[in-house]
């Protein structure tokens, strides 16, 4: 029995950067061994094991064939004599299909193992796959792209581009399972640059495959004063890597993806005005999410954004009625994280644009002291006044909140 760490793990110690966790995989071994050294088994699939110490996964090496279409199509051989080099050859990229042995205390020894040439395309800053059997799998374009999108400085190699574009072509991204999408895409957005990854997917075609609400923004122009980039398409990338450097979270990420699908549906008559691209926004990214499940969170948040980012932008120059009336809309009160995670979407938006990276963005600062003050009426003893009167708490609770929010605003807007 021989151990390996596999992968990324191998790929990462190469890039001089951490390795959130190690894949391992056993040669020579059979179900039965590894139960009696001690291993739990886990795997449904193929033989998994557990480690009884670290609990970290442990898998067989194995073989596979695809057997049928979609994403869990194959059917995987593990022996004792399937090899360490056949456990490799089945995997997506030559940068993560490296090993190194292991010894007993879990330390790397010896050489790296590198038959397909991951290191070499480690310098090279080059994707290039490992063997024909990639275009089995339609979820490696994803993983490519992911990939991309944590390591933006690589490229595709044009051989497998050119492997992707024929997956397109042939239909293979059609049959992708919804849930595996969007766990990518969610993957792919919480990376350092998001951008490449739906640049890598425009590129081979399968954006237009996945999102194509998305995909038709790339040239859609937009009113140069406002958007020195012009193109929608840019301009969105520009948003969702501006919520990338501020660190915000899936769902304002998200958000920032699909603020301005409405944009690609605007009549050709009327660009480069966008008049009313909100709404279309909402009802295009909701088909969105109920294509390719879309966790509640992130859609409701999305939903928010692109309904009310334009007011959100423009309200500086409101007053207090109508900054309550956007704080009521928005659910403010109710809830305040929430709120804040579509501030820090407008503020991505705002910033991602030509030119303007830097600006700041002083509408969040008065809509959350806004917030604030209107949450400090106490509906409840209105509610208590009104005894009898039932019909006058709306109105009187609506009145106090202004009255409130007029007293934050006034001093800092006049």
């Amino acid at each position: 029995m021989q151990i390996y760490a596999v992968g990324g793990a191998i790929r990462d110690q190469l890039l001089g950067t951490p390795s959130q966790d190690r894949d391992y995989v056993v040669v020579g071994a059979t179900p039965a061994q590894m139960e009696a050294a001690g291993f739990k088994p886990v795997g449904k699939d193929f033989p998994v094991f557990l480690h009884p110490r670290t609990r970290e996964e442990y898998a067989l090496a194995r073989t596979e064939r695809k057997t049928a279409a979609g994403y869990k199509g194959f059917a995987f051989y593990c022996s004792p004599d399937v090899t360490l080099e056949d456990d490799l050859i089945r995997r997506d990229l030559t940068i993560n299909a490296m090993a190194q042995a292991v010894d007993g205390q879990g330390q790397l020894v010896g050489p790296v193992i590198d038959p397909h040439g991951g290191q070499r395309d480690l310098a090279a800053r080059v994707f290039r796959h490992v063997s024909p059997a990639f275009a089995e799998d339609p979820v490696r374009i994803l993983r490519l792209a992911r990939f991309a999108a944590r390591l933006p400085e690589f490229t595709v190699a044009p051989e497998t581009l050119a492997l992707m574009r024929s997956m397109v072509d042939s239909g293979e991204v059609d049959a992708l399972v919804a849930e595996r999408v969007w766990q990518e895409l969610a993957r792919g957005l919480m990376e350092a640059r998001p951008s490449r990854m739906f640049e890598v997917l425009r590129e081979c075609g399968a954006l237009a495959r996945m999102m194509p609400e998305l995909d038709r923004l790339w040239g859609v122009p937009q009113r140069a004063e406002y958007h020195p980039e012009v193109d929608t398409g840019v301009h969105v990338m520009m948003v969702v890597d501006t919520a990338a450097a501020m660190q915000a979270p899936l769902t304002v990420r998200f958000a920032a993806l699909v603020h301005d699908l409405g944009k690609g549906t605007t009549p050709a008559d009327v660009l480069p005005r966008h008049i009313g691209h909100e709404q279309r926004s909402v009802a295009l990214l909701e088909a969105v999410c109920k294509r390719l499940r879309v966790p509640t969170d992130c859609r409701d948040l999305a939903v928010l954004v692109a309904r009310e980012h334009g007011n959100i932008h423009r309200s500086g120059e409101f007053g207090a009625a109508a900054v309550t009336r956007l704080l009521e809309r928005c659910d403010a009160l109710r809830k305040p994280e929430r709120f804040a995670q579509a501030l820090q979407a407008c503020e991505a938006d705002a910033r991602g644009r030509l030119g303007f990276e830097q600006r700041d963005y002083p509408q969040s600062a008065r809509l959350l002291a806004a917030r604030e003050a209107a949450a400090s009426v106490d509906a409840g003893a209105i509610a208590r006044e009104c005894a009898g009167q039932v019909d006058q708490i709306r109105e009187r609770v609506y009145q106090a909140r202004v009255a409130a929010v007029a007293g934050v605003l006034e001093p800092a807007g006049g």
